[in-house]
């Protein structure tokens, strides 16, 4: 890659946003806090760990605002879903001059709950978020969205991260059975596509409302796996 390409690169996605609001004093305050080690790769690796495991994954609680959405809004609330944490750790990573930028997929998820199922009345998730950080010259893909807790209660293998490959999501549980498809790319973003993500949540998935918002995802987990 030339000079200038590298400067496009660096330039295009390392701003902030009003979604990646990489100047919020509490993103800030994180980006610092937890991006360790001596190389870009180092500390993109630290960063996506500490948003994996350092907030909670929960898809009941989808608010399509750019307030619901923001890293800052992740950071204070202590949660988020796939969207919000891929926002979180792209805005950290920018935060500490590493470019990042946001991926969407619409994937076939074999693995949730009751209540999930019930409401979106499918098993495709459109829109599945995941970060894509540009390391060593090439853009890696990073999904932080499932904590560790959750992948030992639902038996699933935890996504890692090296920073040298592409983290998505496993095909199979621990068990074998299906778990993740990744059935349309839908490329990536400098800014989350707010407006295409809200259309095609209201054409997909016309039952979400506050009644799932307001159910418990952990308690439903738990009920899940007795």
């Amino acid at each position: 890659m030339t000079d200038t390409e590298q400067t496009a690169v660096a330039s295009d996605f390392l701003a902030a946003t009003e979604f990646i609001d990489i100047n919020h004093p509490a993103v800030q305050k994180f980006a610092q806090a937890h991006a360790i080690g001596d190389s870009d790769r180092e500390r993109a690796v630290a960063l996506y760990y500490a948003v994996r495991d350092g907030f909670l994954y929960d898809p009941y609680k989808i608010d399509l605002s750019i307030d619901g959405l923001c890293a800052s809004s992740v950071l204070d609330k202590g949660y988020g879903w796939c969207v919000s944490k891929a926002v979180l750790l792209a805005a950290a990573c920018r935060a500490v001059g590493i470019p990042a930028r946001l991926g969407y997929a619409d994937v076939r998820n074999h693995l949730s709950t009751e209540r999930l199922r019930n409401t979106l009345k499918t098993d495709i998730f459109y829109y599945h978020g995941y970060t894509d950080i540009w390391l060593d010259g090439e853009w890696r893909k990073a999904t932080p969205a499932f904590n560790i807790e959750l992948c030992d209660k639902f038996g699933l293998h935890p996504l890692e991260f090296d920073g040298l490959s592409d983290s998505i999501y496993h095909a199979f549980d621990k068990a074998g059975h299906r778990h993740m498809e990744y059935i349309n790319l839908r490329g990536e973003f400098t800014n989350v596509p707010l407006a295409a993500i809200r259309e095609t949540f209201a054409r997909e998935y016309p039952s979400i409302s506050q009644q799932m918002n307001d159910a418990d995802f952990a308690a439903d987990v738990a009920n899940e796996i007795k």
